[in-house]
Parts: C-alpha cells; structure tokens; sequence
C-alpha cells in the first residue's frame, strides 16, 4: 500500500481553475466557516459542460460563477449538475443553474428528496423536539441557552429552491461525461446515498466527500433521526469501497487537494474512528454524556465555531455503541442522557 501523494500542492485560487485530465477541470469556491472552500469539477462533454457540484448561494460565488460562463465556458452550455450529496455547500446553486441555464439536475433519489425537502422547511424558530433533542444530548449549558432563542439555519438560506423533478442516479449505473464512461457508487454515514463516480478508462474518481484528504468528514446524528447509526453505515462504506479502489486512482475530493492512494485513506478513516470508539470505551466507565465524551473522541477541545458539528459527530460514536449493546442509555432526571458501559 502506498503513501498518500498530492500530484498539486497547491489549490485553484477561488473562482479559477486547473485542468486535471483531459475534459476534466478542478473549480475551487468559497465556503464562509472554518472549512473555508469546497471543489467542484466541471466536464467537458463537447457539445456542452456537466458540473459536478455546484457550491452554495451567495453573490460572490454567482459572480464567480457568471465570469467563468462568461469567459472560460462560453461557446457551450451548461447541460448537467450533479450532487454528490445533498448538503448545501454542494448543492447551493443546482436549482440556479437548472432555473438559469437550462440544465439537467441529476441525483440520488435520497439525496433530491432530502435536498427538496430542507430547502422547503424554513424555520424562524427551534421546535420543542429539537431543543429538547440537544438537552438530552447534553449540550454546553451557555451554548444550549443561546440555542434556545437563536434563528436556525435553514437551508433556503444558502441553497436555490431545488426543482420539481431530476434525473434518478443509481449504484451500479454508468454515465457518460467528459469523454469518459464512469461506474457510480452510492454510500452512505456522511449523508444519506452519497454518490461517487469511478472511471472505467483511467484513474479519475470523484469522490466527493466520501473519501477526503487530511480531514475526516463529518458524521452525525441529528433531531430528525436521534436513533440512528451513521458512523456504522461510514464504515461499511469506507470497507466496501476497498473493493473498487486501487493504488493508482487518483481522487478528485470535494475539500483539500487531489491525491493518490484512496486504498490507504480508506484505511485511515476506519482506522480514525476505530480508535475513537476505542477512546469511548474508556471514558464510558463512568456515566457521560454526548457533549462530555467530546474530548475522548476529538483528542482536542472544540471550539464553539465547531461545537455543533462535534456534538452530533459524538452522539454517532455513542449510537454505535449503544447499537452494538456495548452501552447503555439513561434518561436522567435533568432529561439528558447518560451513557454508560456495560
């Protein structure tokens, strides 16, 4: 097994690109938080450009956006975006590009549907049931009263309404784009049928945020399913996604840079959570809660920027356990959960 190499050291500045491959263009674009960009590819398909992402809504990178049609993609359409995923900073602009450009929005059916839906469900208010959701997961006090008053994020903040109707992409389906044939794969633990494409004529994978350089991606649970088990679907994914993978691919991520040695990263990012389950164990031999388990997993203090993604990455870890009848749950009488090893 190889090391992990970076044939650019060096990212696109924002709203430029380079060129991979042939027919293949690496965009990088501004996010406004700590992971402060996202990659996205576009296609060459010769009659046209099929986008692989899109960012999120914001004028600047519209603007970004409208230079590159303007200058660098003039001639051709814009035929095609896909989402690997449905989160925002992937998907921000789809419905724009679809609303603007005339273009086919092709997705999971999971991840248009989840999309759809969080785009429509705008809230100026917590419900009781999520407020009550991080009370039990044990949520920093000072952190948890701020919550209780404070707007949510809402999707249709950063993301175009998404369009009624789309192209169903599926596992085991093959596409044509950028005069290539690539097999898909679909996924799951980051977000729900995450899909990545593999090329059956070279070494390209676009990988999305499935498999990730340097960082891992985020896995939680969330108010819409508190029960749930994503950190055991990533791993099954990441184990399963061995099989496709070899020394030579060269991943095309959705953050960080391109690199070489998916087979290596996958191992890393099972080996990473392995070992923070393993730290649970630990710290669960006596009762904790979610937000007090953090350090254990983390090796690190959060910062507030990152308390919430931490949080709901710390009730995954739990979950599992608990899942796997390692840990029990209690209820205590302030109405949050202590878990516990058995």
């Amino acid at each position: 097994m190889t090391t992990i190499r970076y044939p650019w050291d060096q990212p696109p500045k924002n709203g430029e690109i380079t060129e991979i491959a042939e027919g293949v263009m690496w965009l990088r674009l501004p996010l406004p938080m700590k992971l402060d960009h996202v990659n996205i590819y576009i296609l060459d398909d010769g009659d046209g450009w099929t986008l692989i992402d899109t960012g999120i809504k914001t004028r600047k990178v519209m603007g970004m956006w409208k230079h590159l049609i303007d200058n660098i993609l003039s001639g051709k359409p814009i035929k095609r975006v896909i989402a690997t995923h449905h989160h925002p900073d992937h998907i921000g602009l789809h419905g724009w590009f679809v609303e603007n450009y005339g273009a086919e929005y092709l997705s999971t059916q999971v991840a248009y549907l989840t999309a759809r839906m969080l785009t429509l469900d705008a809230q100026e208010a917590y419900l009781d049931s999520q407020i009550d959701f991080y009370k039990r997961a044990g949520m920093r006090s000072d952190l948890f009263e701020a919550r209780k008053s404070e707007r949510p994020f809402n999707f249709s903040d950063i993301v175009h309404p998404i369009p009624i109707g789309f192209k169903r992409i599926s596992e085991g389906d093959k596409i044509e784009m950028g005069g290539r044939t690539w097999d898909i794969r679909v996924d799951h633990g980051h977000a729900p049928d995450h899909a990545t494409f593999w090329s059956c004529d070279d070494c390209l994978v676009l990988s999305g945020d499935q498999i990730i350089p340097s960082i891992s991606s985020n896995i939680g649970v969330y108010p819409t399913e508190p029960d749930s088990n994503p950190l055991k679907e990533w791993m099954a994914s990441c184990d399963r996604l061995k099989e496709f993978s070899n020394d030579d691919n060269l991943a095309l991520p959705g953050h960080k840079l391109p690199f070489v040695g998916i087979p290596l990263r996958l191992k890393q990012l099972l080996e990473n959570h392995s070992g923070a389950l393993d730290r649970l164990r630990l710290d669960l031999k006596t009762p904790k809660t979610a937000g007090e388990v953090m350090p254990a997993i983390f090796k690190r203090n959060i910062e507030d920027g990152e308390y919430s993604l931490g949080l709901v990455e710390a009730l995954a870890h739990c979950n599992y356990l608990w899942h796997a009848g390692e840990v029990t749950r209690t209820l205590d009488n302030d109405g949050v959960n202590q878990w516990q090893i058995k």
